[in-house]
């Protein structure tokens, strides 16, 4: 009788450190303050991030044009629906109401 040879043991295997925990990813930098104009509307950084989520978003017209005429027009929309916004002066959609010298 032939005998069996005997299992050959299991090499243990060798510990990994701990992966660090991901942060949590950041949100768009126009949700943000870093990509919010402190007068009103979005800085640079804000349009970028937006941008890159697809959007065609273009600088505030104050000057004139079709542009204005709409968003001063959606606008006065959104201080009818949001009272508290339309009677606070510091207001972000006060600010940008301002900034794009709506009347």
């Amino acid at each position: 009788m032939a005998t069996k040879p005997a299992p050959k043991a299991k090499a243990k295997p060798t510990v990994k450190a701990k992966a660090k925990p991901k942060a949590k990813p950041k949100t768009a930098a126009w949700t943000r303050k870093e990509g919010q104009n402190p007068e009103g509307g979005l800085n640079e950084k804000g349009r970028r991030s937006l941008r890159a989520q697809g959007q065609d978003i273009k600088r505030p017209q104050p000057e004139g044009g079709k542009r204005k005429d709409s968003y001063c027009a959606r606008s006065a929309g959104q201080m009818k629906k949001f009272p508290k916004a339309a009677k606070d002066p510091d207001s972000r959609l006060r600010k940008a109401r301002r900034k794009w010298k709506c009347s």
